[in-house]
């Protein structure tokens, strides 16, 4: 018995050692697998050389999954540290350890799978199953900014990078900047207490009245090689302005900490703007622009969330007094008629006195009109006073500002921001616009778009499609594209047909260059200097950004790079696309959307019902008619626009008196000026067709409208099917030269969508697949989120 009991524990024993073992192997299995796939894929990538066959892509993917699996490793040895950046986001917060527990694994299933894909790619191309275009990379040392475009090596070219990069990290190092990650230089974000991060900031400049020489080396030690971007960062204030001027942050804003209206902070920026100015002009870093603040606004109606954040919790002396002659100039020194307006009793405009953040009761009230007007005017003249001090010094700088998206396309006007004024202000249109790649991960925000679509394309569409129309010509920079990931989306597992399906409709659409948010891994894996140690950061959202963002998604920072590439290729069929006419516009009223609670909301569904018709839609302002040619558009429509002022109204008769074509939704558009009261004048045909439907209904006017243009709609009939009621295929269709039709398609539906491809002639057609060089019929199914470049002949 006692041998038995000895045997039967050393097979025990030799039963848990093999066990152990195997488990040990388990571990390195994911590892060991991805290994080989990329000793496979090296090994197809030397055979397609010997066949002259374009391995960049194949050479990002490689680079990616060596990286990754590097940052498993990581992941899997610091499991604490990657538990407590999970528990930073509070969506994820609840299952930290789980999530900390399997990320490693997760990160190497994914390396597998671009692997994967790369070797089954290679693969059809060595066998002749399909031919790829070569890439077109992006020249980071020598692109130009052109006319409308960015140039690289003779060709339209689309620069991409990470807005927010590795903080700490030297832009020399090539484990950052290189053809995969993006190789931009710039002054980047940094979301300390005090900013000192290359950006240019308030700290430059000293009480005396000299400059920091150490950190003005942050700025001029950028290295001349590569093109990038410069922003002012306009957060902190220096403690001796501070105590020179104790209103100083009276009236800051979330990302802009002071008073915009301070004779001092004026005068320090302009000393600060021009020595910079000096000191970059003409340098590679620069070729982007200058970005002159970051999600500018100034929510001043009660309750908004931003009061949180001390953002206008009331006003300084000096912005009361600026109101005040604003005010003297708009009434024309008639201070009877400014109380007769507000239904007050000032004794003078030096006696007017308003409360701020203002009560949102009176909205629609002239006293409404008249403060958020003011506001943006200030803004407006702010940056200004930014442009017209660094151009004193610099005049061929181009610059722009980083809109904030829903400052556009909600429904508030409190913010002070007049996006159509300050794209024509500015030499290039700037912004960082977003979409949600699923429904939002928080509770408060409402998802119901995700009942049709597969992700939230509307905000990102509008805003190009509105800045587009105000500046055609101009170069559109996303400076912090958030596409990845966001305070309000994310998604552990991000679908890579999400990706490109929404990267290549924002270029579609206008996007020049995007810088995406963001990339926070040092290249030994941890998370950069900002996310290390006790967090403690202005803005709460950075802390927990790191959380589920691509940093932790192999295949989606993969594919970025690979649709990137792909755009890059295709740059010269992109610019013919997206150059097509705007034949059907709609009218656009700064008036209506400040005093009406849903203009917005109401311009988007009209919006989005033309949205899926085949044509690029555009807008329309008094601007827009008094300052470019009305022949480039049909039709303007104008729908729920109730108040307009004399100038808007005066534009659209002028247009009708020229021979132009507007559609009004009812009498009661254009029915009031902007103080509420009823305007005795109505539009007259003119020389024009003026159309009045009399009706709200969203059907019956893009019924009429799409009537209207007809003529202009593209030779290619696109019929789409997704078996709904509602379309989700986006098209755009373009004449070449040698008679045939680039078609794009793109399906932003959950479900597949039956295509039907015809000519408006009736004459047979062939279809080929340019992105893999195989014909195709002209019947197909697109699949959720497919995007499809196509030749018809």
């Amino acid at each position: 018995m006692g041998i038995l009991k000895s045997s039967l524990l050393k097979l025990t024993i030799g039963l848990c050692l093999v066990f152990n073992f195997f488990a040990c192997e388990s571990e390195k299995t994911l590892e060991q697998e991805a290994l080989s796939k990329i000793e496979t894929l090296e090994e197809l990538m030397e055979k397609a050389k010997a066949n002259s066959i374009d391995v960049a892509r194949e050479e990002t993917t490689v680079w990616f999954a060596k990286e990754f699996l590097k940052f498993a490793n990581w992941d899997e040895n610091n499991k604490e540290a990657v538990e407590r950046l999970f528990g930073y986001e509070r969506y994820y917060a609840d299952d930290k350890a789980k999530l900390a527990e399997e990320l490693p694994d997760f990160e190497r299933e994914k390396v597998i799978q671009i692997l994967d894909k790369s070797i089954a790619d290679l693969n059809k191309e060595l066998k002749g199953d399909m031919k790829r275009r070569p890439v077109h990379k992006v020249d980071w040392h020598n692109a130009k900014a052109g006319e409308n475009m960015f140039v690289s090596n003779g060709k339209p070219s689309f620069p991409y990078d990470y807005f927010s990069k590795t903080v700490g990290q030297p832009l020399t190092n090539t484990d950052v900047y290189n053809d995969h990650l993006g190789a931009l230089y710039h002054g980047g974000e940094n979301l300390y207490p005090v900013d000192h991060d290359r950006a240019i900031n308030s700290f430059l400049l000293k009480e005396d009245g000299t400059f920091d020489e150490e950190l003005m080396k942050e700025l001029t030690g950028i290295p001349d090689t590569n093109i990038g971007f410069l922003i002012y960062w306009s957060m902190g204030i220096p403690e001796w302005i501070e105590k020179r001027e104790p209103e100083i942050r009276k009236g800051r804003s979330l990302f802009t900490g002071f008073d915009i209206d301070n004779p001092l902070a004026r005068d320090t920026w302009g000393k600060i703007i021009r020595r910079t100015g000096e000191l970059t002009k003409g340098k590679k870093v620069t070729e982007l622009g200058y970005i002159f603040a970051n999600e500018p606004h100034w929510y001043s109606e009660k309750g908004h969330w931003t009061y949180q954040y001390k953002e206008m919790n009331g006003i300084s002396t000096y912005t009361l007094n600026n109101f005040r002659d604003w005010l003297k100039t708009k009434y024309n020194n008639n201070i009877k008629a400014l109380n007769e307006n507000w239904e007050t009793r000032f004794k003078n405009f030096d006696a007017v006195d308003i409360e701020i953040p203002i009560a949102k009761t009176l909205q629609g009230k002239p006293i409404w009109f008249d403060w958020n007007r003011y506001n943006m005017h200030r803004s407006t003249s702010w940056f200004k006073f930014m442009q017209d001090e660094l151009h004193a010094v610099n005049p061929d700088a181009d610059t722009h500002i980083k809109l904030f998206p829903c400052t556009f396309y909600e429904d508030s006007r409190s913010h002070g921001m007049d996006f159509e004024a300050l794209t024509e202000l500015t030499t290039m249109i700037g912004h960082d616009a977003k979409a949600l790649g699923g429904p939002s991960i928080r509770s408060h925000i409402n998802s119901d778009w995700h009942k049709n679509y597969a992700y939230k394309w509307d905000g990102m569409a509008i805003l190009h499609d509105f800045l587009e129309s105000v500046g055609p010509d101009k170069i559109n920079v996303n400076s912090e594209s958030h596409f990845l990931s966001s305070g309000q989306w994310r998604e552990l597992d991000t679908r890579t047909s999400y990706v490109r399906n929404v990267y290549w409709l924002a270029t579609l659409m206008g996007m020049d260059a995007n810088m995406g948010w963001f990339w926070a891994r040092d290249p030994d894996g941890s998370p950069e200097d900002r996310l290390e140690g006790e967090l403690d950061f202005f803005d709460p959202g950075l802390g927990g950004a790191f959380a589920g963002s691509n940093n932790q998604q192999p295949h989606v920072t993969n594919e970025v790079t690979q649709v990137m590439y792909d755009l890059n290729a295709f740059s010269e069929e992109i610019i013919a696309l997206r150059e097509q006419p705007r034949p059907l516009r709609l009218f656009y009223s700064e008036t209506s959307a400040i005093n009406t609670p849903n203009y917005m909301t109401q311009t988007g569904k009209l919006y989005e019902s033309l949205f899926f018709e085949g044509l690029s839609l555009g807008f329309v302002t008094k601007n827009i008619i008094k300052k470019q040619d009305n022949d480039l558009w049909n039709t303007v429509v104008v729908y729920q626009t109730k108040y307009v002022t004399d100038a808007e109204f005066a534009a659209l008769q002028q247009y009708l008196n020229q021979g132009g074509k507007v559609i009004l939704d009812s009498e009661t558009s254009l029915s009031m000026n902007e103080y509420g009261k009823k305007r005795q004048e109505k539009l007259q045909a003119g020389n024009g067709q003026l159309i009045v439907l009399e009706t709200e209904n969203v059907a019956a006017i893009k019924e009429k409208a799409l009537a209207e243009v007809a003529d202009a709609m593209p030779e290619v009939i696109v019929e789409s099917d997704n078996g709904q009621d509602f379309k989700t295929t986006i098209s755009r269709v373009v004449k070449q030269k040698d008679g045939s039709y680039l078609v794009n398609l793109l399906n932003v539906g959950h479900d597949s969508a039956k295509i039907k491809l015809s000519l408006k002639s009736g004459a047979a057609i062939f279809v080929k697949d340019l992105m893999t060089q195989n014909t195709m019929e002209s019947e197909f199914n697109l699949p959720s989120e497919e995007v499809l470049l196509l030749e018809v002949k």
